[in-house]
Formats: structure tokens, C-alpha cells, sequence
């Protein structure tokens, strides 16, 4: 993955930033999909100051 970034330099810390979002959010709904195991409100809190830190890098003026 990380040799994927290296074709397009200028948009590679917008790419991991999306690609960091899509991986942590996947992971809490497998652990409450698949596992079972319910998240914890700090889990869901988490979530969001994540992605809203996501959509910072994503959406940025270029």
C-alpha cells in the first residue's frame, strides 16, 4: 500500500488520512457487527474526532 502513495506525492497524506478513516471505522463496526461487543460511548466518541480530523486533511483548501 504505502509504494501506491509514492505515484502520487502531492495527494499521499490525503490518501492515508481516508484510508486511516475507512480502517478505524471498519474495525469499531466489526467489533459491534461481528464480535459482538458493543462500543463503549468514548469508542463512538473516538470515532468522530477522528473522522472530523479526517475530513480537515481530506476537504482542505488546495
Amino acid at each position: 500500500f504505502a509504494w501506491l502513495l509514492t505515484l502520487h506525492p502531492t495527494a499521499a497524506g490525503r490518501v492515508y488520512a481516508a484510508y486511516g478513516g475507512v480502517y478505524v471505522t471498519i474495525a469499531i463496526v466489526w467489533l459491534w457487527g461481528v464480535d459482538g461487543i458493543q462500543p463503549h460511548r468514548w469508542d463512538l466518541a473516538g470515532v468522530g474526532l477522528m473522522l472530523a480530523g479526517m475530513a480537515v486533511i481530506m476537504f482542505a483548501p488546495r
